[in-house]
């Protein structure tokens, strides 16, 4: 009987303890599928620091270190430059790299590191109690903004890829979702695409990557979908931020980046 999908080796066989809906799950698959399709998953180490994402050790099939809150984009670094032969991403969340850690992040990009940022942005700090981080949206409730943000008391949310394609030494950034189908679908080419580009030498690589926290948002798994698609997306728009030239001449026009109304 012909095969047409099973289990991937690139995850090991533990049951996640994320929340029911959370995205951290489908994620991880995906960063599962690409390290095996690519045949790299005994030459690569990943970097899980301070967030849901720390639980990440638990579920890649592949040698892990847990960092400090915010260090990811150096340790995935040293990692790099000390062993150049091995796939060496960081797995973040946006309390994490954008808040503690942007500037871990904002200078591995300034220097294209030779590494790949894995960045889940679910607009909340989601393991320490539902925190404002950096991307939490206006008007947006949590446990340290009750009446929600404002742009008085709190500033902008911050948007990771806009601010990274200001330099020059990011390669490639895109953002993505994972709230449908065809978001993991393009999420999935995302990180591989991100991965093949660190394999070839080009330098540093940032999947952004939307996703929900039913828990912290206090809502049911199909609200948060929702909000995902009809309040996060209209300000962090999907599409590529940055890309080789020779692959953005041969790239489709509809893969642009969306700009907003």
């Amino acid at each position: 009987m012909k095969i047409v999908f099973e289990q991937t080796k690139g995850l090991t066989d533990i049951p996640m303890r994320y929340c029911p809906g959370c995205g951290h799950g489908v994620v991880h698959r995906l960063v599962a599928e690409c390290y095996e399709e690519l045949g790299v998953q005994e030459n690569t180490i990943g970097v899980a620091p301070v967030g849901c994402s720390v639980f990440a050790d638990e579920y890649l099939n592949i040698d892990m270190i847990q960092g400090a809150h915010g260090r990811g984009p150096a340790i995935a670094t040293g990692i790099k430059r000390n062993l150049p032969d091995k796939l060496a991403f960081s797995y973040q969340g946006d309390g994490d790299l954008a808040s503690i850690g942007a500037a871990e992040t904002l200078h591995a990009a300034a220097r294209s590191e030779n590494i790949t940022i894995i960045f889940i942005n679910n607009a909340i700090y989601g393991m320490t109690g539902g925190q404002m981080a950096p991307t939490t949206l206006l008007g947006m409730r949590s446990t340290t903004s009750p009446a929600g943000r404002t742009v008085a008391a709190n500033g902008y949310p911050i948007r990771v890829c806009e601010l990274l394609a200001a330099l020059d030494g990011p390669v490639y950034l895109e953002r993505t979702t994972v709230d449908k189908p065809a978001g993991v679908v393009k999420t999935r080419k995302a990180i591989k695409r991100a991965f093949q580009y660190q394999l070839e030498g080009r330098g540093f690589t940032l999947v952004e990557i939307l996703s929900q926290c039913p828990t912290d948002w206090g809502m049911t798994p199909l609200q948060s979908l929702e909000r995902v698609r009809n309040e996060m997306t209209p300000y962090f728009p999907l599409g590529i931020y940055k890309e080789p030239e020779d692959d953005k001449k041969a790239r489709p026009k509809k893969d642009a980046v969306k700009k907003e109304s």
